[in-house]
């Protein structure tokens, strides 16, 4: 049954990477990554390591799956004008993917697996400790100043991003809450009497 699993899930990584890139709408593009994250996510469970796995299915598949696709369905991008200016690079791109195939082929033809190879890649489990907790003992424990660091660096980096992209337009009316604070109300309001046929 588990090696059932391991096909099954392995497959669906690989047709949903392949259909990702060759498909021809956006929003099934989006849905066939969808599919390669969630098997990734089951080789993940295969390894013992089910909370990278529900890390992948909460964050790549409900966070950022679900981003693209809204960004797809929203914005109305010309994507035959896309595909007409892409079709110009097609030779180069298939030199570059005939070269990365020969370097996988070189690879894996001398590829041994060895024989402690398992044991290294299962999830470390040490006696009645989980490996989730493990985990977390790891990060928050011996790695805990990187483990900040690495937040740090995100906000930095989110902060930067709301930097660059702020763009203050002058048509645009804003609020000012001072203003509206520190209003008089005698003056907030003018009561006029407009005359029948005069107007203001």
């Amino acid at each position: 049954m588990i090696t059932f699993a391991f096909y099954l899930f392995a497959l669906g990584a690989i047709a949903g990477g392949l259909f990702t890139v060759i498909s021809r709408q956006p929003v099934h593009s989006v849905l066939w990554l969808i599919l390669a994250f969630l098997s990734s996510a089951g080789l993940f469970v295969l390894m013992g390591a089910e909370f990278v796995a529900m890390l992948l299915i909460i964050v790549y598949v409900g966070a950022v799956a679900v981003l693209f696709l809204f960004v797809v369905m929203m914005l109305d991008v010309d994507f035959a004008e896309l595909k007409a200016e892409m079709a110009r690079y097609m030779p180069l791109a298939l030199l570059i993917g005939l070269v990365i195939l020969m370097q996988l082929a070189m690879a894996f033809g001398v590829w041994e697996a060895s024989e402690i190879a398992e044991a290294q890649r299962a999830a470390p489990i040490t006696g009645e400790l989980h490996n989730t907790q493990a985990l977390g003992m790891i990060l928050y424990d011996q790695y805990f100043l990187l483990f900040q660091l690495a937040g740090l660096i995100l906000l930095v980096a989110m902060i930067g991003a709301i930097v660059l992209t702020l763009r203050h337009r002058q048509d645009v009316k804003r609020q000012d809450v001072l203003a509206q604070m520190y209003r008089d109300p005698a003056k907030a309001m003018e009561l006029r009497d407009v005359k029948p046929g005069q107007g203001l």
